[in-house]
């Protein structure tokens, strides 16, 4: 165990301890008397000598101390009663501590560093105790309180757990904290007098490794747009790594894949997220991918015990899971034995006398008449209880046909044989939602029998030589269902494995595929379904059909099956279903193709079932608008070519290109790119191995051309070697006509191409290629899904430059540091406001500049971070104006292109622009009648007309404005008659409201009273000029008597009136009551407005100064959390 750091001095310890190992900052060391031959008297001895001298050496007979060299003062830090024990504590100082400390300048960091890390291990072996006793320990209640208080995000923000570990800045260390919340990674750390935060989004996360780096062995490295951060140091770093891959995972499906977001209902709401959740969907999610179940399963328990297989006559070591509707069992050696036993299929399950052979066993007997027996079951009590509580529960929701004997109960009943197919080898199921019998004669069926068996092609082959083939093959798989079981409830084992590898015969092919990918049961269950979806789908005309009916025709057309409209009808019956039973996908290139093949070998509804197997459970997201799950796996396929193929690998620097070209390897399974009668026995892997035969079968036709591939000059010539290739592997057991493939590049070879055997190529797949596991497979995809959503959201990003990028003036480097900006503000909301509909209006289908949109909260926030008018408290205002100007559609939300240009006009804008736009920010329907600061002119303040139009200057001189008025007035007369006016012009309500943001925007700038000033004098000479221009509109020539009176009065006017807002009861009765006036006469236009501006020199000097967005975008990303956190505090208050 770690020990708390306190100094000893060892100089006069009179050698009571052994050194076993040293290095140059630690010594391990033995008690003397502890493994010594004649240690019998020299124990005693220094055992009483440690009780009075070293109370320290009581702990344990070994320990290990801290040494800094050139000093006599010594550390203990881990002790331990064993040997094994204190060489673990040795090993993980080696590989995490001893490298790290030469970056340290002086001892004195050396031992600061060192006992600040071992206390800090000691705090978490303390609250992984405490973890195990109590869900929420005080040490965990204390952790949150210091997250709180360092981070200052809201209570929304709920913190999942904690760990010691190191920050490395460079070459340095950072002892501290980590803290995992739901939507963020936080680093903090006081360490030799600094404080280091860090605040990384989980949906800013792009690669999320396990590395190593100079110094340590085993690090854990967070990338991000700009950095890579590197975590080590920790107790348990493979806990840390599940845990950050689980929260990165569901953070990033919940905010950038809601398309196909389907996680389990505890998870659906992210502030009841906890560690033991994170681990429970983990394993969840391990269980589906396995035994290829529905995403709807929950497992419940995982059970270690031993099943009863009769072919070994031996009982196997496994685990046993049972979720809502399965009981399934795995063998601790994988692929020795696996069995899926659908709780419909089940008849009892019971308890068995407990022996010293049999510990706690239990028999789940199935229709079929087989009994599977468990052994060594921990809980078993409570465990039987809980199936034979769900085993009713699925019984009362689905109701079967059965006989019962003298005892009713559910869980004794006899069903009658399981299977739909009409094969007296599996039997009949016939059932009903109210447990009657179906008529068959009544059931929708439009096919009644595979496509095959109608259109059955001879092969070149003599019939006896073909038969014999297929029929050796039906013999031995007929003998292995006699061994291991004929239902979907089989003994799954090596040896079924390698039937499959050699071609499931064409009688049984498409029982098979429904048995393996557990169709059958999806079939029984929904007795109807497929005819009335048939029902309701035919004759409906939409978008999904007219890309189906485009496709029939594209589907397998060398099978005379779909050269006739027996064919085609199914096919466009199936598939017209299922896009109505899932619109979320509705229908997918690809899908036409491996529809047609399933058609071949199953019933008509049996194909529906098995697409809907391939679709939604075998293949998960790999057929729909932006097929994710597709690309996650090219990803992975790239990683397993890295690693299996590296000489490959370093040829093609780029393997994205082999990515690519294997795409349609993936989606159509190798059904558009080989031969019919080949291709089908890699459907036949896939049904029983899932993806995995795909990966491997992969890397085996790369590996089979790896030597012209490294030769190959360009991608174009790659693409020809493994196409070539492809087209030439073939099936000479098949016992119908080959069926050329029309996707081939090669139909006119100059010389004979070798012929590759599908078997051989299979069976090769599985010997070199077949020991990935289905575990690493889901970790890789769990890594790579990561990488895929944030390309995606990269190709979002820079699709939405480069558009925007032409519009504005802003640098493309601060225009993508804005687009950061933008979608955070999105993305936060998302964070803390569970009820926001910022949910659903994020819509990864839509174009890409409408895939993010802010409404006027999110708006007004940033605003406030990144826009130069700011205003002081009327900076709210301007915000709320601004943004309903730009929402144009009145939809109540904008992109970011029209936040960009609008921000661009504020900071690079000419003068007469700015004016332009903020001209329109005071006019509907910018300015609403329920502005929060537009009020009555006649109840406020107003701006005052009786101001003087002569201003002395310093130097004495003046400068008469009414000239100038009124040659201003007859120029905008002249160019009033060569332009129309795109702008309404502005009311007295409206210009005040204008003048009163000039007015805030010029608060706190270096030349304020100058701008005050020339804003006095500027909107003086505006509400003369409308007036002048109301009395024009009245009487026409009484606007240059009006002037005359204006200068009269105004000459005799003081200095004193300064102030440009007056109140209405000191102004001169003339003037007063000249605003009295109905405020609907009185206007003033955009080029009164820029024309009065332009006279005085400060404000012109204002609006064409330059402006530094950078610092404003720099400030926006400190500051952007802490404005939400406060703006959600005051809403709460």
């Amino acid at each position: 165990m770690w020990l708390k750091p306190e100094e000893v001095l060892l100089k006069n310890a009179l050698k009571l301890w052994v050194t076993q190992k040293s290095s140059c900052y630690f010594i391990l060391q033995r008690r003397r008397g502890h493994g010594e031959g004649s240690g019998r008297f020299t124990g005693r001895l220094v055992g009483a000598l440690d009780a009075v001298l070293d109370s320290n050496a009581r702990v344990a007979p070994f320990r290990i101390l801290l040494q800094v060299p050139g000093s006599q003062v010594y550390s203990p830090i881990a002790c331990g009663a064993t040997l094994e024990e204190i060489n673990q504590h040795w090993e993980w100082l080696e590989q995490n501590l001893l490298h790290t400390l030469s970056v340290f300048d002086n001892k004195e960091d050396i031992a600061s560093f060192v006992k600040g890390k071992i206390k800090a291990l000691i705090a978490e072996e303390t609250r992984s105790k405490l973890a195990e006793q109590e869900e929420e320990p005080e040490k965990f209640r204390e952790a949150l309180v210091k997250f709180e208080a360092r981070f200052n995000f809201p209570e929304a923000e709920k913190l999942i757990t904690y760990y010691s570990c190191c920050c490395w800045k460079g070459r340095v260390p950072r002892q501290g904290w980590l803290y995992l919340s739901i939507n963020h990674l936080c680093f903090y750390s006081f360490f030799l007098g600094k404080e280091l935060k860090l605040i990384v989004p989980w949906v800013d996360v792009q690669k999320l490794e396990r590395t190593c780096n100079v110094f340590m062995t085993d690090t854990i490295r967070i990338t991000t747009q700009n950095k890579e951060r590197d975590f080590s140091m920790f107790l348990n770093l493979d806990e840390v790594f599940k845990i950050m891959e689980q929260l990165a995972d569901v953070t990033l499906r919940r905010l950038l894949d809601n398309e196909i977001f389907e996680l389990d209902p505890d998870l659906q709401e992210p502030t009841q997220i906890t560690k033991r959740d994170l681990e429970a969907r983990a394993q969840n999610e391990f269980f589906r991918a396995f035994f290829r179940l529905p995403r709807k399963e929950k497992l419940h328990e995982v059970v270690d015990c031993s099943l009863w297989t009769p072919f070994s006559r031996c009982h196997t070591v496994g685990r046993m899971f049972a979720s809502d509707s399965y009981v399934c069992f795995a063998s601790k050696e994988d692929g020795c034995c696996n069995v899926v036993l659908p709780l419909r299929e089940v008849v009892s399950i019971e308890k068995m006398e407990d022996t010293s052979l049999l510990p706690n066993p239990i028999i789940i007997s199935i229709r079929s008449k087989m009994a599977f027996q468990f052994i060594e079951l921990k809980n078993r009590e409570s465990l039987v209880e809980n199936l034979l509580m769900r085993l009713k529960q699925v019984h009362a929701n689905s109701p079967a046909h059965y006989n019962t004997l003298k005892n009713e109960d559910m869980t004794s009943a006899l069903f009658q044989s399981t299977s739909v197919n009409n094969d007296p080898k599996f039997g009949t199921l016939k059932m009903s939602p109210n447990g009657n019998k179906v008529d068959k004669e009544t059931s929708p069926l439009p096919n009644s029998e595979a496509l095959m068996a109608v259109f059955h092609q001879t092969g070149n082959q003599s019939p006896d030589s073909r038969m014999s083939r297929e029929q050796i093959k039906a013999s031995l798989w007929s003998d292995h269902f006699v061994e291991y079981g004929r239902t979907v409830c089989m003994f799954r084992t090596e040896k079924i494995r390698k039937l499959v590898a050699m071609g499931i015969p064409e009688s049984l092919r498409g029982k098979l595929w429904l048995l393996f990918s557990d169709a059958v049961t999806d079939l029984a269950s929904h007795p109807g379904y497929y005819g009335n979806l048939v029902e309701e789908s035919m004759g409906k005309c939409c978008l999904v059909t007219e890309e189906i009916e485009r496709d029939l025709h594209r589907s397998l057309p060398e099978h005379p099956a779909f050269q006739n409209e027996t064919g085609i009808a199914a096919l466009r019956r199936v598939l017209t279903a299922y896009a109505h039973r899932n619109p979320k996908i509705g229908y997918c290139q690809s899908m036409n193709i491996l529809t047609s093949v399933l058609l071949l070998y199953a019933k008509e509804e049996e194909a529906f079932w098995l697409l809907v197997a391939v679709c939604e459970r075998m293949l998960p997201d790999y057929f729909n608008h932006r097929v994710i799950g597709a690309q996650v796996d090219q990803s992975v396929f790239e990683e397993l070519i890295r690693e299996r193929l590296p000489e490959l690998a370093e040829h093609m620097k780029d393997l994205s290109t082999l990515a690519s070209i294997s795409l349609s390897w993936f989606l159509t399974l190798f059904l558009s790119i080989m031969p019919l009668e080949s291709a089908v026995n890699v459907v036949d892997c896939f049904f029983y191995d899932g993806i995995k035969a795909i990966f491997q079968l992969g890397l085996a036709v790369l590996e089979a051309n790896a030597m012209e591939l490294c030769s190959s000059k360009d991608d174009g010539q790659a693409l020809m070697i493994l196409s070539r290739f492809l087209d030439h592997v073939k099936n000479e057991e098949s016992p119908g006509l080959p069926v050329g493939n029309h996707h081939t590049f090669f139909s006119d070879d100059q010389e004979p191409f070798p012929v590759t055997e599908i078997a051989d190529l299979i069976r090769d797949s599985y010997e070199k290629f077949g020991d990935q596991s289905v575990e690493l497979i889901e970790h890789m995809r769990c890594k790579h899904r990561i990488r895929v959503l944030q390309g995606h959201e990269d190709t979002t990003k820079q699709n939405v430059l480069r558009v925007v990028i032409p519009e504005v003036s802003i640098l493309p480097e601060d225009l993508e540091e804005l687009y950061d900006l933008f979608k955070r503000e999105h993305m936060i909301s998302c964070y803390w406001e569970q009820t926001s509909p910022a949910f659903q209006r994020h819509d990864p289908n839509r174009p890409y500049a409408e895939q993010y949109l802010i409404d006027a909260q999110q708006f007004t926030n940033l605003y406030k971070l990144v826009s130069p008018w700011t205003c002081g408290a009327h900076t709210e205002i301007l915000a709320e104006r601004t943004f309903r100007l730009l929402d144009e559609n009145m939809d109540h939300l904008i992109a970011f292109k029209g936040f960009a240009i609008c921000l661009d006009i504020m900071y690079n804008g000419e003068m007469n622009e700015k004016i332009k736009l903020l001209y329109r920010l005071h006019l509907p329907p910018a300015l609403t009648e329920n502005d929060k600061d537009s009020q009555s002119p006649l109840k406020n303040p107003l701006l005052s007309t009786s101001r003087p139009l002569v201003f002395g200057k310093s130097n004495g001189d003046t400068i008469d404005y009414q000239k100038q008025l009124k040659q201003m007035l007859k120029d905008l007369a002249k160019e009033k008659d060569k332009t129309e006016k795109e702008l309404p012009k502005m009311s007295q309500r409206e210009f005040i409201q204008f003048c009163k943001t000039l007015y805030s925007m010029f608060h706190e700038d270096p030349e304020e009273n100058d701008l005050y000033q020339a804003i006095a004098t500027v909107t003086t000479l505006l509400l003369q000029i409308g007036e002048v221009g109301q009395r024009s509109s009245s009487s026409g020539s009484c606007s240059d008597e009006y002037m005359e009176d204006i200068q009269t009065e105004g000459s005799a006017s003081t200095s004193d009136q300064d102030s440009v807002f007056t109140d209405v009861g000191k102004m001169p009765h003339r003037y007063s009551q000249a605003l009295s006036m109905t405020e609907g006469d009185w206007t003033v236009s955009l080029e009164h407005i820029l024309a009065s501006l332009l006279t005085e020199q400060s404000l012109v000097n204002f609006f064409e100064k330059p402006l530094d967005i950078k610092s404003k975008l720099e400030n926006a990303k400190i500051n952007q959390y802490s404005l939400k956190t406060n703006e959600m505090s005051r809403q709460s208050e």
